[in-house]
């Protein structure tokens, strides 16, 4: 009943077997044992075809079965002899024992060969033909255990799947020819599927051939197709034993035989779509392939080329306005990088996208789901910048906070499991409490630069368990070098464009101060002829339309400009309470009006700077804080001493701002959320406060209102004071 499927399984492996002779031929085999082992392959799918056709019905003598059956034995044997007479030869101790043992082993294949089909034609009857296939498998068994047992640990590898494949394929003959000799019948079953199990082999001695310089033939697989190709194997395998299964059900199933296996197909076809769909299964295969079937788990070559083309699909447009119509946007990440992009928010643009492509090329070299990536700011800390499928906090690193200390001067990968289970492998790295909390926090990789580090990336745990070796991470650390130099030539671009904005800045400038000499020149003149005419009302009516025309012209520029050219003189001791008047003066009239809290020790100290650049440093802080803030809301001012430096605080009760518009906007320059403004007050102010040697922060959250804090250097003599 079950010869009926013995036809397609021989057919397959006619056909597999002539497509691998094929491939194998079309360059030429490069050496002797080369040759033996094309050979091989193409008897052995003569053999195939030559039991298909009969089985088919076609007029095919059963000596030429048989001698198709010899040939077949007889050159795969002959092809473990040209192996072993290979090794003896490379052997200086014992050549000529080598030599002989091959010999007589081609002999005594021979002599096996032609015993078959000498009982074939002779007609001895199955026992004795039972009989000599048996004596076959066992010899041919026995040549192929000598060949492994006499290859070195480092040879081994490339003759492994080899030895898989020839085990499995004179095993099934010793099995199947062993049973029939002890029940005098050849097993129906067994010789059915005797043709799927040869066509099985082929994959495995594909790898063997590509694996063995000496007598391979220009054979090259990638990953790619071996991924691929075990994919379909596998599904092919599965719908085979299917199909089986399904005629076994109906056979057997009586009356409810054709029900079954319609619900069995059913079952066995929703649960291949689950199998090939799922991510989970893909990324096991990936890793079993990469592991067992190659020498090195990376194919380099084509990493380094995907992540290239990853990285270089990131729009030019991580630069201010430039955009790309061409790349697509990444899955399931929003501004921040978070899951769970809504209609209404926008897709990653520039250097966010680029940041997101780094991640994404990062995490599919091992696997991993997710990713966070952390950059050093302006102040030193390293910041989360980008998320993609990632959850787990994401806490600011300070530049001195071990973590970042250990990443610079190691240049390591952390996994976080081996830390937390081998911490002195670490040096005892103490990590922020937030990522070490995290269970599905699972990579530390560093982003250096020559020895800075830019950043480091954090990859969550992989859907497969994947070991953290020495590949891995050479692989991790090569790929995370490329992210880092392209996130820095990012950088210097932004710089260079933003050199290009204070070159056209300047340029603007000087038509300024020439409206501003013509405005000088006219107050000049007017103040050259109060002297004589201060008495004439015409004349004092015409002052104060100039002073008028003037006060609005002037108004217009410094509108443009929100800041003065730098002095070239060097700071000097100025009145910190004067200062803070002036922006107070300034508000008079106009809700809120601020408050000022001066520490009664500071009420006659100084600070070193520009009396007229900190005026305009104070008055800016407090003109933003009185926009922000509605007429009922409050302005505070406070000055307290802090060590050697004055604190100055300007509180307000306003709309605040967000955590990320306060790092990526507030102190960018030329980028202003107002009508009429250049986006240079802020950047301005915290540049002039640390060229003074200070600092200036700022704390806000959105609703609840901001704190702009300045700490300047005071005076000598009041610091001593």
């Amino acid at each position: 009943m079950l010869i009926p499927l013995a036809l397609p399984g021989f057919a397959l492996a006619a056909i597999a077997y002539l497509g691998f002779a094929l491939l194998l031929g079309i360059k030429g085999a490069p050496s002797g044992t080369g040759r033996l082992f094309l050979v091989a392959v193409s008897v052995e799918a003569m053999w195939a075809t030559t039991v298909a056709a009969a089985m088919a019905g076609l007029p095919v003598p059963v000596l030429l079965v048989s001698l198709a059956e010899a040939a077949r034995l007889f050159f795969w044997i002959l092809f473990l002899l040209s192996l072993l007479r290979a090794m003896g030869a490379g052997d200086a101790s014992a050549p000529d024992s080598a030599q002989r043992a091959a010999s007589g082993g081609m002999v005594a294949a021979a002599t096996i060969a032609a015993g078959a089909v000498a009982v074939e034609l002779f007609a001895f009857g199955e026992r004795p033909a039972f009989i000599v296939h048996v004596i076959g498998a066992v010899f041919a068994l026995v040549c192929l255990e000598q060949v492994y047992r006499n290859t070195g640990p480092d040879g081994r590898w490339a003759l492994k799947f080899l030895a898989i494949g020839l085990l499995a394929l004179f095993g099934f003959d010793l099995f199947m020819y062993s049973e029939a000799l002890l029940f005098s019948r050849m097993n129906p079953a067994l010789w059915s599927v005797r043709g799927y199990a040869n066509a099985l082999l082929v994959p495995l001695l594909g790898i063997a051939a590509a694996r063995n310089d000496q007598w391979k033939t220009g054979i090259t697989v990638s990953r790619q197709v071996v991924f691929h190709s075990a994919t379909l194997f596998a599904a092919g395998l599965f719908l085979m034993l299917m199909a089986v299964g399904g005629y076994l059900l109906r056979w057997f199933g009586g009356d409810w035989g054709e029900a079954a296996q319609a619900l069995f197909v059913f079952i066995t076809v929703v649960a291949l779509m689950v199998a090939l769909f799922s991510g989970s299964l893909r990324a096991r295969l990936r890793v079993l392939l990469a592991k067992h079937f190659f020498r090195y788990r990376y194919d380099y070559r084509a990493e380094w080329l995907r992540l290239t083309e990853l990285l270089s699909e990131a729009p030019a447009g991580s630069v201010p306005g430039q955009t790309s119509r061409s790349a697509p946007q990444p899955p399931a990440a929003s501004p921040q990088g978070r899951p769970g992009r809504n209609a209404e928010t926008p897709p990653p643009q520039g250097s966010e996208l680029l940041e997101i492509r780094a991640l994404q090329g990062l995490a599919r070299l091992v696997e991993s789901p997710g990713a966070a990536l952390w950059l050093s700011g302006d102040d030193g800390a390293y910041v989360c910048n980008a998320r993609w499928v990632f959850h787990a906090e994401t806490p600011v690193v300070p530049g001195a906070d071990p973590l970042a200390a250990f990443l610079r001067s190691t240049q390591w990968v952390v996994s976080l499991p081996e830390w937390r289970e081998h911490p002195q492998r670490y040096d005892g790295l103490a990590l922020p409490a937030q990522i070490a909390s995290e269970q599905q926090n699972w990579l530390i990789v560093p982003l250096m630069l020559h020895d800075q580090l830019l950043g480091f990336a954090l990859l969550a745990k992989p859907l497969v368990p994947v070991t953290v070796d020495w590949e891995v991470r050479d692989a991790l650390k090569a790929a995370a070098r490329q992210v880092a130099s392209y996130l820095a030539v990012r950088r210097a671009v932004e710089s260079l464009v933003q050199a290009r904005q204070f070159d056209s800045f300047n340029r603007m400038s000087a038509f300024v101060v020439h409206d501003l000499k013509n405005l000088v020149a006219q107050l000049t003149l007017l103040m050259a002829n109060a002297a004589r005419h201060r008495d004439n009302p015409e004349f004092q009516q015409d002052m104060l339309d100039t002073v008028e025309n003037v006060l609005g012209r002037m108004q217009g520029l410094l509108m443009q400009l929100r800041a003065g050219a730098r002095p070239i003189e060097p700071p000097g001791p100025v009145p910190l309470v004067a200062a803070l008047e002036v922006a107070l003066r300034s508000r008079r009239g106009s809700g809120p009006e601020p408050t000022l809290e001066v520490a009664p020790e500071l009420q006659h100290a100084a600070v070193l700077a520009h009396r007229d650049r900190l005026e305009r440093v104070i008055g800016h802080l407090v003109q933003n804080a009185a926009e922000a803030t509605p007429p009922d809301g409050r302005i505070s001012m406070r000055v307290q001493r802090e060590g050697s430096n004055a604190r100055i605080e300007v509180e307000d009760t306003g709309k605040g701002m967000s955590e990320r518009f306060i790092r990526e906007q507030l102190f960018k320059p030329f980028e202003s959320t107002k009508d009429h403004g250049m986006g240079i007050g802020a950047f301005e102010s915290r540049d002039y406060v640390r060229e003074l040697g200070g600092s200036l922060e700022v704390e806000s959250s959105e609703g609840a209102g901001s704190l702009f804090r300045i700490r300047l250097p005071l005076a000598l003599a009041t610091a001593n004071g």
